[in-house]
């Protein structure tokens, strides 16, 4: 039902910054959550960030907090991670989910529609 496509991964050297994009395409209509993901090589999956339909909810992990920072143009249908203070650990495939709303933000399961993936590499 939301088609997701990511954009903005590459190469950066430690200490740096990237800024990661998401446009939702499809039935956009309904009010949904949006979320990053990322799975660094040889690990699960795991939560990063989420931002609520409104753009005034917003929930971290715990290595995401003060350096990284979610938003969302819903206008546009777009979220973006803007992300600082880069470290080879955040080396990962990063993924854009959604869901639609009835869930908390504070819950990271449930999201059903993901993007393809864009890799973020940091060298130090």
């Amino acid at each position: 039902q939301v088609q997701l496509v990511e954009s903005g991964g590459g190469l950066v050297q430690a200490g740096g910054s990237l800024r990661l994009s998401c446009t939702a395409s499809g039935h956009t209509d309904s009010p949904y959550d949006m979320a990053w993901f990322h799975q660094p090589p040889g690990k699960e999956r795991e939560f990063v960030a989420a931002v609520s339909w409104s753009g005034e909810s917003y929930n971290y992990a715990d290595s995401a907090k003060g350096r990284f920072t979610i938003s969302r143009d819903s206008a546009k249908n777009t979220a973006y991670l803007q992300m600082n203070s880069l470290k080879p650990e955040d080396t990962a495939v990063y993924y854009c989910a959604a869901r639609y709303w009835g869930t908390h933000l504070a819950v990271t399961t449930g999201y059903n529609f993901w993007g393809q993936g864009t890799q973020v590499t940091v060298f130090s």
